[in-house]
């Protein structure tokens, strides 16, 4: 009796430690606040912790485990598992995703940036890129066209826009500069403090950050269709972390990211519905950008940003002109 009760004790010390074994908790570094922009991390970590019974969780951090411009140094050595970033922080880290920053592509809601998106991360090279930081693209966080808030007298003509100090990354700020504009790529955490400060004029976001990091509070207009597009925010995990998951951890995360996406895009989509109410409210002036000022300043900053894109990344080795042919492709079909 004594060595069966041995043997029960011993298998139950056994199950215990299995039981602890199988407990995961990931580190997620974001910033700012719980905002739309970071629905969808929210949204996977609830998910996750659903579908394995809470044995799988994850700590969403807005700003405690990393700055922003760090997160993918954070992902490369392991300091947590998974991250948001932009590509515009650190172009020369992500040199491919920066084809979806590229000025006036022609998306037209978050759907089809989804799908740009799942498109270009899905690429060989995509892959390979962020393999080098440890990093695994998990998913987009999609965001819709960028427009200007500004103070003073409302800019509305290529004229208005020459000397203007506008807050814009990536392909974006190259396209304001294109048309005689001067960008900074302040992050988006500094942007109130820039526009404040008088270091910018204007501030290029999206309708959620402008609310989120308070630049609509200063502005006296909004540029309601300007449009020259947006900049790209990859979610990757660590690589080490995603292949030690279990195959019921993993297979919980992976079938929970098409969910947070679409929630996401539901939450997203009811802020776009209000957003002509809290202009109202915040007494900011829509300024409605006539057609030929946004076909003249496509013609100037479309066409010879992306060519000049396209040789830089054939220079460096990198298949420029097929993930450029590849976002045309996948927008084409989205829009079918």
């Amino acid at each position: 009796m004594k060595h069966l009760s041995a043997k029960l004790v011993g298998a139950a010390f056994i199950a215990s430690l299995a039981g602890e074994s199988a407990a995961t908790e990931w580190n997620v570094s974001v910033w700012g606040k719980r905002r739309a922009f970071t629905e969808h991390v929210e949204k996977l970590a609830e998910l996750v912790s659903e579908k394995t019974n809470g044995e799988f969780t994850m700590n969403v951090s807005y700003g405690g485990l990393s700055k922003n411009r760090e997160n993918l140094d954070g992902i490369s050595i392991g300091a947590f598992e998974m991250a948001q970033f932009c590509a515009g922080y650190h172009r020369d880290k992500n040199r491919v995703i920066t084809v979806l920053e590229l000025p006036f592509l022609g998306v037209e809601n978050l759907e089809q940036e989804v799908a740009v998106s799942k498109a270009v991360y899905a690429h060989p090279a995509a892959t390979e890129e962020m393999a080098q930081w440890n990093a695994k693209l998990l998913m987009t966080s999609p965001m819709p066209q960028y427009n200007l808030v500004g103070t003073g007298e409302a800019r509305s003509t290529l004229a208005d826009f020459e000397g203007m100090r506008v807050r814009a990354t990536g392909g974006l700020g190259k396209a304001f500069e294109a048309v005689g504009a001067v960008p900074t790529s302040v992050t988006a955490t500094e942007a109130y403090q820039a526009m404040e400060g008088g270091v910018v004029d204007t501030v290029a976001f999206a309708q959620h950050a402008h609310l989120s990091f308070g630049t609509i509070n200063q502005a006296t207009w909004w540029t309601a269709n300007l449009n020259p597009g947006t900049v790209n925010c990859p979610v990757v995990v660590n690589i080490d972390a995603y292949e030690g998951l279990n195959d019921e951890h993993r297979d919980a995360l992976d079938s929970s990211i098409q969910e947070s996406l679409d929630h996401y895009l539901a939450n997203y989509g009811e802020l776009l519905a209000r957003w002509d109410s809290v202009l109202e409210e915040k007494n900011v002036a829509k300024v409605e950008i006539a057609d030929d000022v946004i076909a003249d300043f496509r013609a100037k900053a479309a066409d010879p940003i992306r060519d000049a894109w396209i040789a830089d990344m054939e220079a460096q080795g990198l298949p420029g002109q097929e993930l450029y042919d590849l976002v045309v492709k996948a927008l084409a079909d989205a829009k079918m």
